[in-house]
């Protein structure tokens, strides 16, 4: 009996001492599991942190992944220029407008701060910021190439239009000019220049030509005199409003809106709400009176006839708080109504035009200088087709709301479809997206500079073959 109860006492002792050595390993293998945990933990946070992804100027933050493959006959390269021309002018983003602080334009490549109330591809984008987002496009697009010997085009990636805002009160000529000057310098001695003597090189800029036209015959408004050398006529020059009559060298591309899709699905899905809308007033203008200026009497008219017509939604802009300066309820007025107006103000062109066209609303125009002589390339020939031309000027008398409600319900139909069809083409994909599905406006303005330097330069290859 005792040999039994000591064999008991004794499977008893050993069971207890496996269950304390198995729980003492359970405890071990809890630390080193807590540990490797904390380890991984600790890591990803450094990454997080320290990635060289999170870098302090954010308009540098180009996408490294191979973008889709290029099924057009060109390429483009981009020339490494000294920053001092392009991101050195972002650091100091207080002083590149005398009227705004630019800093929340400039980042997200150009496109602002995001708005997420209207969803993931929308963005509070800045009128004239142009020329970052087509630089961070071009670094991301698929005919870019690093091999300059197989390159069709040639970007000069110059924040010209950021520089010459910051310098509009600057009375010193020399002092104005002088970055431009140095640009063209420096471009004037690259051995790709001397190629063709720049005719396959291109700029892009997000102000109006006027701003680099300044000439000794008219009185200085603050331009420099960059479009007026010499060598950059030999060059094409993207601006959101060429010079009609003396912009031989110059291509209008699109003021950037809001919206910035990175696929094909985000834009059909906004063309199909569009296309849907209630619209429920006749037409809108969203803008503010100007002064002392003759161009602006029609500007007056216009916000006169708009403001006694029950069928005209105004949304009136000027300094201090307006809700003009909210994307949201500009976008909203245009939405609710058939027709846009659309009249000089500054100048000739307006940013309003493809805010109102993104929005489904078309048109309308008293000048052929706001779109029909500046956009070819992005929007049809035959202008009935998107839009409605009222001669105000000439004609003074004219009464817009009876104008506008001539137009059969089947015409104005046909024009809004019209106008929903081209938003790809005016509208500047995110730049980090490497598979759009559409051809939004830095496709279209290679193609067709493509095009353009292909038959300039034609004679000349014949000649040398």
């Amino acid at each position: 009996m005792k040999s039994i109860r000591k064999e008991e006492d004794e499977e008893y002792t050993l069971g207890k001492k496996l269950v304390v050595t198995t729980l003492k390993d359970i405890q071990l293998h809890l630390k080193v599991i807590i540990l490797i945990t904390t380890s991984l933990m600790i890591w990803f946070l450094f990454l997080l942190v320290f990635s060289p992804k999170r870098v302090s100027n954010p308009t540098r933050l180009f996408l490294s992944t191979p973008p889709r493959e290029c099924k057009d006959n060109f390429s483009v390269y981009i020339y490494n220029l000294p920053s001092k021309y392009n991101f050195d002018l972002l650091r100091d983003c207080t002083s590149l407008n005398i009227y705004t602080d630019m800093c929340p334009h400039v980042t997200n490549n150009g496109l602002g701060s995001p708005l997420p109330q209207m969803g993931s591809s929308w963005f509070t984008t800045h009128q004239l910021i142009a020329e970052l987002i087509f630089h961070a496009r071009i670094q991301n697009h698929p005919c870019r190439t690093n091999d300059a010997h197989k390159s069709t085009l040639f970007y000069v990636p110059f924040y010209g239009g950021l520089h010459a805002s910051s310098k509009f009160r600057e009375p010193n000529y020399t002092t104005r000019d002088a970055l431009a000057v140095q640009l063209v310098e420096y471009i004037h001695k690259q051995k790709w220049w001397k190629r063709n003597s720049g005719r396959d090189h291109f700029m892009a800029f997000g102000r109006t030509a006027w701003d680099f036209m300044r000439s000794d015959e008219v009185p200085d408004f603050g331009a420099n005199k960059l479009l007026n050398m010499s060598p950059v006529k030999n060059m094409s020059v993207l601006v959101v409003e060429r010079h009609p009559w003396e912009g031989h060298n110059q291509y209008g591309i699109p003021y950037p809106s809001y919206f910035h899709p990175s696929t094909l699905s985000e834009m059909v899905e906004w063309q199909n709400n569009m296309s849907y809308m209630d619209r429920i007033h006749l037409f809108s203008f969203v803008g503010a009176p100007r002064t002392g200026k003759k161009k602006v009497v029609t500007r007056d008219r216009v916000i006169k006839q708009c403001e006694e017509s029950s069928n005209c939604l105004i949304l009136k802009c000027g300094h201090g708080p307006s809700k003009c300066h909210n994307p949201i309820e500009v976008v909203k007025v245009m939405m609710r109504s058939n027709f846009c107006l659309q009249v000089l103000g500054d100048s000739y062109t307006r940013r309003s035009t493809f805010d109102s066209m993104l929005a489904g609303c078309i048109p309308v125009f008293f000048s052929n200088h706001t779109a029909y002589s500046q956009y070819q390339w992005f929007l049809p020939s035959d202008p009935t087709t998107y839009s409605v031309y009222i001669d105000l000027e000439r004609n003074h008398s004219i009464k817009i709301e009876e104008e506008l409600f001539k137009i059969p319900m089947d015409e104005v139909e046909r024009k809004r479809r019209t106008v929903i069809e081209l938003i790809p083409m005016f509208t500047y994909a995110h730049p980090n997206s490497t598979s759009y599905g559409f051809k939004d406006v830095v496709d279209v303005s290679l193609k067709a500079l493509s095009d353009h330097v292909t038959s300039l330069l034609r004679p000349t290859l014949l000649h040398l073959s």
